[in-house]
């Protein structure tokens, strides 16, 4: 039987963030390769990967858009900064925004409590496990 988590007393946003690094980039990862299994095998050479682009049907390429996006912030995420996103932010808004409903309910608290101890702006309510729709 594992311990149980502690609890959510620390209002220290790198400690949050170091806690929260790794499920947030799970949750964006499984996102990601179920759009990479849902979508035509993507070339990795510019002329194919033009050529694929252009084949896509609207909603493939909207996926295609939001799987280039989650691919950024996983890199983001392990170190690898993305443009667009300041590379001393461990945890982007947009990487938090992307995770959000994709994680457990205890890691959507500390989503929370990281957003508080930054001052940034609360959701509305935790996601409450993977509910939403990719």
């Amino acid at each position: 039987m594992s311990a149980p988590a502690p609890a959510l007393t620390t209002a220290d946003p790198a400690a949050l963030a170091e806690r929260l690094r790794a499920p947030v980039w799970s949750a964006l990862w499984e996102r990601a390769d179920a759009l990479r299994r849902a979508l035509p095998d993507r070339p990795a050479d510019p002329h194919g990967r033009w050529q694929w682009l252009r084949s896509l049907d609207p909603a493939q390429a909207r996926q295609a858009a939001l799987l280039d996006h989650l691919d950024a912030l996983c890199l983001h995420l392990a170190g690898r900064h993305a443009l667009g996103y300041r590379a001393d932010d461990p945890l982007p808004e947009a990487a938090l925004d992307a995770a959000d409903g994709f994680t457990s309910l205890h890691t959507a608290q500390l989503i929370a409590a990281y957003r508080q101890a930054c001052g940034r702006r609360a959701k509305a309510s935790p996601g409450t496990g993977r509910s939403k729709v990719l």
